[in-house]
C-alpha cells in the first residue's frame, strides 16, 4: 500500500500540464512576431526567465513575469466543508467558497477543469481606494490568516493601490494576471469569460485579457449604460460601465452555442397586436393605432422594423430582397414580380433578385412578399416577428436603476450592488440551462442570487460556483454595526435568505394554481459553504536540530483535529472530483466506508483497524465497488490505523486480488 506524499497535498500542477496546444493552452506565449520563448520557458516552469528587463512588445508592467510565476506555483491549501452553514447540502450543486479566489482557483483546476461555462467577474475597479489581495498564501498560511483578521499578527497590511506609491496601475494588474490565467484553464471549450471594468483599468484589462485569451477569441466590448451620469464630477459625467467579453476558443464557441437573446418586447407586440386585430376590421387603422403604440415603446433595433399588421393579424417587417454582392446576380434572377392589382411589372433591383426564380414563386405563394399601393414600389420579402423571436446581443445594453431597495428588504447591508435582474440577463445571455456559472469576486453575492432567480422562474437548472475573500468590514461601516464581521458573512447571508423567500414563493405559487411540483424539485435553491485552511496532510519540516523529535511529530501523517469529512474533501479535490458530487457511507466492522462519486473514490478514515477487522471492510469496499462499477477507483485509509504492517498489507492484498489496483495510506 503506497503512502500519500506531502507533495500531493498540492493543487493540480499548471506546469506539467502545459505540454499540449500550445496556442490554445498559451496564447499569451504568442505575438505577432510568433512565440516568444522567453514567456513560453516560463510557461512551462523555468523560474529563471524572470528577468524584468527583457520584456517585448505587448503590455509590460513591473512584476508580471513574478505574476505569472504566481500562477504556476501550486497550493498547499484545502477546503474545509462546512454543512451547518449551507443550505441541502447533501443534494445541491451550488458552491459558495470562503477565502483567497487565487488559492482556490488552483484548487479547483483539477475538479473543475474545462467544466465552466461561463465565469462572470466584477473585480476591484482600482479607482485608487484599497483593495485587499496580497497574494501571500503560498508562502504562509499564518500570513493570509493575519491578513484578512482570522488570527492575531502583526497589523501587516499589503494593500499597495494608492496613488501616492506609483503602482496603481502595475499592482491591479499584478493581482489580476495570475487569477485570469488560472480562470481560463476552468472555462470549458465554448466557454465565455465576462468581465466588468470601468474606465480606471479599461484599456490595461483589454490589452491582459487580449495576451491571455488570443485576440481572435474577443467577442466585443458592450457599453452598459446605467441612464444616471455621475453628478459630483468636474469632467465628463460618465454614466456607463463597460462589459468585456472573450470566448476561450471562438471557433468552438460558434459550433456549439449561439450568442442571442430574445427580443426582450417581442411577445408583448404579438399581443398587442391581437388585440387591435381583435378589436376591429380596418386593417389600415389597426396599423396606424399599432404603430402609435410602437411609439411610446422602448424597443431594441431588432425590434422596431416590425411595424405592420397583415391581414392575417401577424406582427412583420418587410427587407429588401435585393442581389447582395456587388457582382451582379445571374440573368434568371432577373425575373419580375408581377402587382397582384394592377397586374403589371414590378421594378427589379439593379443587381437583380436575392433567390432564384423558383424560390421567389415559393415565396409568392406563401404570402411572404410585401407589394406596395402599385407596380412603381419594388416589392420586399415579408419576415413574421414570431419566427424571429431572437435577435443579436446589442453592443449597448440600458438598464438603470439600483438593488439598494432590494437589499434593504433582504436586510443585507452593501454599498453599490450590481442590479440582480440585469446580472440575470447577462447569465442568461451566454449560458445555457444547465451550466456551471462562475463569479470569484462574489461581492454580496448578485450571482448567486442571479442564477437562483432563473432558476426559480424554471428558466434551467444553472449551478454556480462563487468564491469571495472574508475581507473585513470596517467597524464604521453599516454592515458591521448590522453584525458582519467581513464580507463573505453578508455574502452567505444574502444567499440563504433568497434561498429560503425564493422556496418560499414557488410552495405559494404551487397552493395557489395547484400546479405541479417539478418547478420546485427541479430549481436547485441550495448551496454548499467551503472555507479555504490549510492542507490535512501534514507537510514534511524537518528540525534538524532535533530530528528524533520530528519523526515523533511526524508519525500522524494527518493534522490533528481535521473530521473526516475534511479529509474526505481534500481526497475529492485531489483526485479531481466535483465538490457537489455524492458522498454516501455505509458501516462494516463499525467502522465507516465513504464513497464518493459513485465510486470514483473509497475511503475509510476511522483511527483504528485491527488485523481481525481488516477482511469484513475489505469486502464491504468490493462489494460497493461492484454495486457501482465504476471505469477506476482509489481506495484511501489512514496510515496510522493499521496496528501493525501485516493489517495494511493484508488490506491492500485482498483489494488488489478484486481488481481495486489503486490503494493508498494518508
Amino acid at each position: 500500500m503506497k503512502k500519500v506524499q506531502p507533495k500531493e497535498g498540492e493543487s493540480a500542477n499548471i506546469v506539467s500540464e502545459n505540454l499540449e496546444r500550445l496556442k490554445e493552452l498559451f496564447p499569451e506565449a504568442f505575438n505577432e512576431g510568433g512565440i516568444d520563448f522567453d514567456v513560453l520557458r516560463q510557461l512551462l516552469g523555468d523560474a529563471k526567465t524572470l528577468d524584468e528587463g527583457k520584456e517585448k512588445y505587448g503590455l509590460n508592467w513591473h512584476g508580471k513575469k513574478k505574476a505569472r510565476q504566481i500562477a504556476l506555483t501550486p497550493s498547499t491549501g484545502t477546503l474545509l466543508p462546512c454543512p451547518e452553514e449551507s443550505v441541502d447540502w447533501d443534494t445541491t450543486q451550488n458552491v459558495f467558497i470562503e477565502g483567497d479566489n487565487l488559492e482556490v482557483l488552483k484548487l479547483l483546476q483539477r475538479s473543475y477543469s474545462n467544466k465552466v461555462k461561463m465565469i462572470y467577474i466584477d473585480p476591484p475597479y482600482n479607482t485608487g481606494k484599497e483593495f485587499i489581495y496580497p497574494d501571500k498564501f503560498q508562502d504562509n498560511l499564518d500570513t493570509y490568516l493575519k491578513y484578512t483578521g482570522q488570527s492575531d499578527g502583526n497589523g501587516t497590511k499589503f494593500s499597495s493601490n494608492t496613488e501616492t506609491n506609483g503602482r496603481k496601475h502595475t499592482n491591479w494588474l499584478n493581482m489580476m494576471y495570475p487569477r485570469l490565467k488560472l480562470a481560463r484553464n476552468l472555462l470549458s471549450r465554448d466557454g465565455i469569460l465576462v468581465t466588468h471594468i470601468d474606465e480606471h483599468e479599461l484599456l490595461n484589462f483589454a490589452m491582459l485579457v487580449d495576451e491571455l485569451f488570443g485576440p481572435e477569441n474577443n467577442l466585443g466590448l458592450v457599453i452598459w449604460d446605467k441612464g444616471n451620469p455621475k453628478g459630483d464630477t468636474t469632467k465628463i459625467a460618465t454614466q456607463h460601465e463597460y462589459i468585456i467579453l472573450y470566448a476561450k476558443n471562438i471557433e468552438y464557441l460558434n459550433k456549439n452555442f449561439q450568442i442571442k437573446r430574445n427580443k426582450p418586447n417581442a411577445e408583448k407586440m404579438i399581443r398587442k397586436a391581437k388585440s387591435l386585430f381583435h378589436n376591429s376590421k380596418d386593417l389600415a387603422l389597426i396599423n396606424t393605432n399599432y404603430q402609435e403604440w410602437l411609439k411610446k415603446q422602448t424597443l431594441s433595433g431588432g425590434e422596431a422594423a416590425y411595424r405592420y399588421i397583415d391581414q392575417e393579424g401577424n406582427v412583420y417587417r418587410p427587407v429588401s430582397m435585393a442581389w447582395p454582392n456587388k457582382k451582379q446576380a445571374p440573368k434568371e434572377y432577373f425575373v419580375p414580380l408581377i402587382h397582384p392589382v394592377t397586374r403589371k411589372e414590378c421594378p427589379v433591383p439593379e443587381r437583380g433578385w436575392r433567390n432564384p426564380p423558383r424560390t421567389m414563386q415559393e415565396l409568392l405563394k406563401n404570402g411572404l412578399i410585401v407589394f406596395g399601393e402599385n407596380e412603381q414600389k419594388q416589392p420586399e420579402r415579408k419576415y413574421y416577428l414570431h419566427e424571429n423571436m431572437v435577435e443579436n446581443i446589442p453592443s449597448i445594453l440600458q438598464f438603470a436603476g439600483s438593488d439598494d431597495a432590494l437589499l434593504k428588504e433582504l436586510m443585507i447591508p452593501f454599498y453599490n450592488p450590481k442590479p440582480v435582474n440585469f446580472v440575470k440577463q447577462i447569465i442568461q445571455y451566454f449560458s445555457s440551462n444547465d451550466d456551471i456559472v462562475m463569479d470569484f469576486f462574489a461581492g454580496s453575492a448578485t450571482t448567486s442570487h442571479a442564477v437562483m432567480k432563473l432558476n426559480s422562474e424554471g428558466n434551467g437548472n444553472r449551478k454556480f460556483i462563487v468564491v469571495q475573500l472574508p475581507e473585513n468590514c470596517d467597524q464604521d461601516t453599516e454592515a458591521f454595526k448590522a453584525g458582519y464581521k467581513n464580507v463573505s458573512n453578508i455574502a452567505k447571508k444574502r444567499i440563504y435568505r433568497v434561498s429560503r423567500i425564493l422556496q418560499e414563493n414557488l410552495e405559494k405559487l404551487n397552493n395557489k394554481a395547484k400546479i405541479s411540483l417539478s418547478i420546485i424539485e427541479g430549481a436547485d435553491l441550495g448551496f454548499k459553504v467551503f472555507k479555504l485552511s490549510s492542507s490535512n496532510i501534514n507537510a514534511w519540516n524537518p528540525d534538524r536540530s532535533d530530528l528524533e523529535e520530528t519523526l515523533l511529530v511526524h508519525q500522524e501523517h494527518l493534522i490533528e483535529g481535521r473530521s473526516e469529512q475534511d479529509i474526505l474533501y481534500e481526497l475529492l479535490l485531489k483526485r479531481g472530483i466535483d465538490l457537489a458530487v455524492p458522498v454516501e457511507s455505509r458501516q462494516a466492522a463499525g467502522k465507516a466506508i465513504y464513497s464518493i462519486g459513485h465510486g470514483a473514490l473509497f475511503a475509510c478514515l476511522d483511527e483504528s483497524i485491527t488485523s481481525d477487522q481488516v477482511e469484513e471492510i475489505a469486502q464491504a469496499v468490493v462489494e460497493w465497488y461492484r454495486e457501482l462499477a465504476p471505469e477506476d477507483t482509489h481506495v484511501f485509509f489512514r496510515d496510522s490505523a493499521f496496528t501493525d504492517d501485516v493489517a495494511k498489507t493484508n488490506m491492500a492484498v485482498i483489494l488488489e486480488q478484486n481488481g481495486i489496483t489503486h490503494v493508498r495510506s494518508l
